[in-house]
This record gives C-alpha cells, structure tokens and sequence, in this order.
C-alpha cells in the first residue's frame, strides 16, 4: 500500500508524497492499481499512458501532442477541472481543498479510473485523514459535472425508494409470468431491431404492468415506450445523448439511468431521474460492460453517498448466491436477469429471492 518507494509525482514532490501516504493509509484496503499513475505536474519529455499530466494554471503545451502520445491531460484552475484522456472529456466545477492533488495520487491508487479519483480528490477535505472513516461521503463536497444540457424542465415522477426485486426480462411473456408470481418491479430488456416486434413485446409488457399495478420499465425503447403508455424507462448514459429526456418527462415516464462509477452518478444525477442503476458490480455476461466490475467495496460507498438522495439498484452480475452481500451494502434494489430467466424453477427461485428482500426489511 505504500507510495514511497515510487514516482507518483513528477518532478518528486516529498512533502506532497507524504500527504498523499498519509491519505492513502486511512482510505482502508483496495485491490492493486491496475494502472501505476504518475501525476506530473510538468509535462516530462518522456511521457506516456501512465502520465497524468496537470496544469493548475494557464499554459501554452501542446495538449493535443501530449493526448497523441497517450497521456492524460487535466486542466484545473478557476473552479473548473477539465480532465483529458484519448477522445474522453470530463468536467468538474466546484470548490477544492489545497490537499487535492495528494488526494488525487491515493485515489488513484486505489484503482479508480482518473475521472472517478479526481471527482473523489475534489469532494476530499483538508483534515478528513483524521476522521475514523476518511472516505468522502458528504455529498455537498463533491463537485458537479460542467457542460451539461440543462435538465428537463419538469421533473421525472419519482418511484419507490426501495424497489426491491428487479428482474430483467426478454419478453412480454417473461414480464406476465414474473409479475403474477407477485413481482412488483421488473424491465423489460428487448434485443431485437424488428419494429413491429418491438411495438408488440412492449404493449404487452406494458399492459402486464397494468394489469399489477406494477413498475415496470422498459430498456432503451424509449419513444415505444411513451406510446404505450409505460411507468418508465431504463436509459444507459450514452443514450442520454440521443433520447429525448423532455419528451420523456413531459409524458410523465420514469427515469432510471445506468452509471458505472462517482463521474457518471454526478452526470446522471444533474437530470433528476427517478432512480440510478449502480453497476456492474460483478462480472457479467448478459451485455459488454464499458468498465471492470465495481465490486462489493465500492457499492456500499456509493450507497452511503447516495442514501436518501435517489432510489438505488444494484445491477450487473448479481444472482442468488451473492445477493444477501449485495443487499448488506444498504442498496434498496437488485437487478437479476439469469437467477430468474434460467432458474429450473421460476417461481420457487423468485420466492426464495423475495425473500431474501424481506429479511433486508
């Protein structure tokens, strides 16, 4: 766990080495960095993937040389961080203590990504390494992520705080049979590109939601799903892009967005949606994941963060033997695509995961 016998900083810097040591030993235990960061804070002539090269002030570097040549470039200063890596551009806007580059070098070693650390350098506050628990947990700390459309103008109906049992299905069939086992929340995930498919596998999806009074939410299809009248829709970030979120709240839908991680919960969270999906936490086979798994250790930070402020779901990888675990970190909902659609039975296996909520309660 040690920082001392490496270069994390370029040109050394002892005194904001030993910061960064002593931060990183009250932030508890975490796998090994995958990635050993250099923060430079003057662009090195060697220079490569590793290097985290920022600027706290006005410059005049070839930014566009440096990202050519695989490192990454931040820019922080004026209450704005704009952090560079490939074609990927993150902004941040807020308030920071002067400890946050040694904190920015600990969270890195932790193995978050750089715009993850950075959102936790940021939200990090002088003096916090002499707390019990030194991670960054109070929310008004954390920065806000900058060149962001603005949301839509009415808010997206709210859902229940804790949505328990989340089953994701391929089917309009799937969808009824789950829901008249008493399942009450559940989406419907449809592969297919076939529009007269799609039009007839969420009308019944979504007429099997009526008929239960139930939540049911409706993956990607977004417009298929205003017309049918649906209770909401579950959207990746890259579909914030392109979907139409004003559309989607002035027709009274539900908004749960997926997010991999502290940047892209700041991102969800400035549209208001009406849940977040925190993922993947394991391995998974159902869908190409853009990021490696989160892990246990950090879903119980983000359910701490986040408590309170939204409905939170677990997502990715979860199945019955690791769901009580999932359910210890606080989180309110578990999305289950395989425990539910490949179990040899369906009801005993959803009746054994109900359970398995209740006790949480």
């Amino acid at each position: 766990m040690s920082l001392l016998n490496r270069e994390i900083f370029w040109p050394p810097a002892d005194e904001l080495t030993e910061v960064a040591e002593r931060i990183r030993g009250q932030l508890g235990d975490w796998p090994a960095a995958s990635t050993q960061w250099r923060v430079c804070l003057t662009p090195p002539e060697a220079h490569g993937a590793s290097d985290l090269i920022v600027f706290t002030e006005t410059h005049g570097a070839d930014v566009e040389r440096l990202l050519a040549d695989g490192a990454a470039v931040l820019e922080a200063h004026g209450g704005r961080a704009v952090l560079r890596r490939g074609d990927a551009r993150f902004v941040l806007e807020g308030e920071w203590s002067d400890d946050w580059l040694a904190a920015l070098a600990a969270f890195l070693d932790c193995d978050f990504e750089p715009h993850d650390a950075l959102v936790l350098a940021l939200a990090w506050r002088a003096g916090d390494e002499n707390k019990p628990d030194a991670w960054p947990v109070d929310f008004d700390t954390f920065p806000r992520v900058g060149d962001l459309p603005a949301p839509p103008s009415v808010q997206f109906p709210s859902c229940p705080a804790r949505l328990g049992l989340y089953p994701v299905l391929p089917s309009a069939e799937w969808v009824a049979r789950v829901l008249d086992l008493g399942v009450t929340t559940a989406q419907l995930r449809r592969k297919s590109t076939d529009a007269d498919d799609l039009k007839r596998e969420i009308e019944g999806a979504v007429s099997a939601g009526h008929k239960h009074q139930a939540q049911l939410f409706i993956n990607d299809h977004w417009r298929e799903a205003i017309a049918a009248g649906a209770y909401g829709v579950h959207l990746g970030q890259e579909d914030v892009q392109t979907a139409d979120l004003e559309a989607i709240a002035q027709a009274g839908v539900r908004l749960g967005l997926s997010t991999h991680g502290y940047y892209e919960m700041l991102r969800a969270l400035h549209f208001r949606p009406s849940y977040l999906a925190l993922g993947a936490v394991f391995p998974t086979t159902t869908k190409v994941m853009p990021t490696a798994p989160q892990g246990l250790a950090r879903l119980a930070r983000y359910v701490r963060l986040l408590d309170g402020r939204v409905p939170l779901v677990a997502i990715g990888g979860v199945n019955s033997e690791v769901l009580r675990d999932v359910l210890a970190t606080g989180v309110g909902s578990a999305a289950l695509v395989r425990a539910v659609t490949e179990a040899p039975d369906t009801a005993a296996a959803v009746t054994a995961l109900q359970q398995e909520f209740a006790q949480q309660c």
